[in-house]
């Protein structure tokens, strides 16, 4: 048994649980100048304050005998272990129940006034698009609005229906309030 190791471990313990030497001291019912000389390898506890350590601190007995540092983490190995079979559960569960994958394409258009790229994401149960950027790329629009709505619509024969809209009603310029458009439709 080296002191001078059994002291490092006992400081360690001590800073690990964020405690002073006085505030050891008092939980051990001992003087801080004890908690002292235990760091420093003057002094060890004696075995009643050895087991009041190891139980109070969760490290094993013999660890502190030895100056070893592995602390017993049962709590935390537990709740780690808790975590991962969690997310193990999800991961298999989300897998087996999900339908096919996903196929995505791109969605571009070519510039008349507006160009128009995102994605679309689509399987046998479910489409989702999302629209990313819309650029205004007709001649230069300085003009200031106070309201300005983008829509997205569908056509289908002779109906047409609003999927999605983005409204800004404060003064803006076409330029800046397409800077900020990002329509996203699920369940399409």
């Amino acid at each position: 048994m080296d002191q001078d190791k059994v002291g490092k471990l006992i400081k360690k313990i001590r800073k690990d649980n964020n405690l002073t030497q006085k505030e050891l001291a008092d939980k051990l019912g001992v003087t801080f100048q004890a908690v002292s000389k235990w760091e420093n390898g003057k002094n060890i506890p004696d075995i009643s304050l050895l087991r009041k350590i190891s139980k109070d601190f969760n490290v094993d007995i013999v660890d502190i005998l030895d100056g070893n540092n592995t602390k017993k983490n049962n709590k935390k190995y537990l709740i780690i272990l808790l975590v991962l079979i969690f997310v193990g559960m999800f991961l298999f569960i989300f897998i087996k129940n999900r339908s096919d994958d996903f196929d995505f394409k791109t969605i571009t258009t070519t510039c008349e006034d507006f160009k128009v790229t995102g994605s679309i994401a689509y399987n046998n149960d479910k489409t989702s698009i999302f629209i990313s950027s819309i650029d205004y790329c007709g001649e230069k629009d300085e003009t200031v609005y106070k309201e300005i709505e983008c829509n997205l619509y569908e056509k289908n024969n002779k109906t047409v229906i609003l999927v999605s809209s983005y409204k800004k009603e404060k003064n803006t310029t076409l330029y800046n309030y397409l800077k900020d458009i990002k329509l996203n439709i699920d369940s399409y």
